[in-house]
């Protein structure tokens, strides 16, 4: 978890139309994805054991193949991308909080920004998912005194404290809170499945009781937190309720302004580090998306992907000066992620259950991409692609609120179901006419042929019942 915690969920406590109940969403689905992960991710490891995998793109190639290893790639990709981009844009709202000078204090947080980028991909450079493990215990303290400054803040000051009533205005149960409730669960579930950064810790994990320990703990964990966070971003609201929806991302230092310089300061320094500490498993995750492919390839993986996570984060600094919402800039990422997670991990399913045949690459491959031509369709449905094809995906039903409302519920509702019914109708299709031949990978790179023994051909149709010797494998 990085410097977005802080924002998330007191930006909905902020807001009374989902107050409650979209608090209480966000917190369970931010805890959510790590025990599904934790219940599916040895299965995935199993799968993936004979071929030596980093990642869920890695999952994509042996279950599939090429094509959609470079679907699912483009989609974690692009989700990290988002998360980088999020993790900057926290950064620089800290500084325009603080400061209340967007022009300096803008100019200071892409100075800020930039270094952080620097000193991430240095430190990953030599020490790998290790330095980033680490980081993360040490993000565990930045947290505590983080949340202990916020509690002297609201306690100890005259200014932020509310009374029974004023807090009662802040904190409804309320319609959208419930419908933003089931967009959380739904959106950041789909997301956090192309968080390399997670699952490198399915593979890394000593053993799977360990893992599942962790995950569980941690999930628990999250949960309380965003919790915190949330209900104090209903403080925030209580005591000025005149507050500027297009800045209730700003609740959480809203409540640390009465507090002396001192502590403002030390706010920034604790706050840049949590961003440092999620930003470097990113840096670790983008290198695990395609370091197998180049080690086979004889390349340096290292060189080749400093280069890509140069490449992704300079426009991502530049993105962060906008200064959005991180909250909609998630829900960018988790509706792209929602059109395509379905059919990945659908492939889980190794046998044909009647008319469910096990999915095929094509198959898959359709279920994707009818993930986002139900987006596409669901914007016009909404009128809201006005401004381009794909601007639906930034799901401007509301002005103040793009996560508030039934249409951006139905949206996330519709989007998954819609992927996975096409991914069975296509490797439906796609079985009749092909036959056998469409177990077989779309595309096939020359060193694939290696792997070709213990990957789809082999266990992965194998059947669980009856698997075929070693001998009969290699032949």
């Amino acid at each position: 978890m990085g410097a977005w915690v802080l924002y998330g969920s007191a930006e909905l406590g902020a807001n009374p139309r989902v107050s409650w109940i979209g608090v209480l969403g966000y917190s369970v689905s931010s805890g959510f994805p790590a025990i599904i992960i934790s219940m599916i991710g040895p299965k995935i490891r199993e799968m993936t054991s004979e071929s030596k995998a980093f990642s869920t793109s890695d999952f994509a190639r042996v279950r599939f193949g090429r094509l959609m290893q470079i679907t699912v790639s483009l989609v974690s990709l692009f989700y990290m991308f988002i998360y980088l981009t999020a993790e900057y844009t926290s950064i620089m709202n800290v500084y325009r909080s603080i400061t209340n000078d967007w022009g300096e204090s803008a100019k200071f947080g892409i100075s800020v920004t930039i270094s952080l980028f620097v000193f991430t991909v240095f430190y990953t450079t030599i020490a790998g998912l290790p330095a980033s493990i680490a980081t993360d215990k040490f993000q565990a303290l930045v947290i505590a005194v983080l949340v202990i400054m916020l509690l002297f803040a609201v306690t100890l000051f005259e200014e932020n404290r509310v009374s029974p009533a004023e807090f009662a205005v802040a904190s409804q149960w309320t319609g959208e809170g419930v419908m933003a409730f089931v967009t959380l669960i739904i959106a950041i579930a789909s997301a956090e499945m192309f968080n390399q950064g997670t699952w490198q810790r399915v593979w890394a994990a000593e053993s799977v009781p360990a893992m599942r320990k962790g995950f569980f703990m941690g999930s628990v964990m999250v949960f309380f937190l965003m919790m915190f966070f949330g209900i104090f971003g209903m403080i925030a609201y209580a005591k000025n309720p005149t507050y500027d929806m297009s800045n209730a991302f700003l609740a959480f230092f809203d409540l640390l302004a009465p507090l002396p310089a001192f502590w403002h300061i030390l706010a920034l320094i604790l706050t840049t580090a949590l961003a440092a500490s999620s930003v470097d498993s990113l840096q670790n995750a983008l290198t695990s998306v395609f370091s197998r492919d180049l080690v086979k390839l004889g390349w340096s993986p290292l060189l080749i992907t400093r280069f890509l996570i140069i490449g992704i984060n300079i426009p991502a600094v530049v993105l962060a000066a906008e200064g959005y919402s991180v909250l909609s800039l998630f829900l960018v990422a988790d509706l792209v992620c929602a059109t395509s997670v379905l059919p990945l991990f659908l492939g889980m399913q190794q046998k044909d259950i009647g008319l469910l045949k096990a999915p095929t690459e094509l198959g898959s491959i359709i279920g994707c991409f009818s993930g986002v031509v139900a987006v596409i369709v669901n914007g016009y449905v909404n009128g809201a692609n006005g401004e381009g094809l794909f601007a639906y995906f930034w799901l401007k039903n509301e002005a103040t609120c793009a996560l508030c409302g039934s249409k951006t519920m139905v949206t996330f509702i519709i989007v998954p179901i819609i992927s996975a019914i096409f991914t069975y109708f296509g490797s439906l299709l796609d079985v009749t006419i092909r036959g056998e031949r469409a177990r077989s990978p779309l595309l096939s790179l020359k060193f694939d042929e290696e792997d070709s023994k213990d990957s789809a051909e082999g266990k992965i149709w194998a059947d669980d019942e009856d698997k075929k010797s070693e001998d009969e494998v290699e032949a």
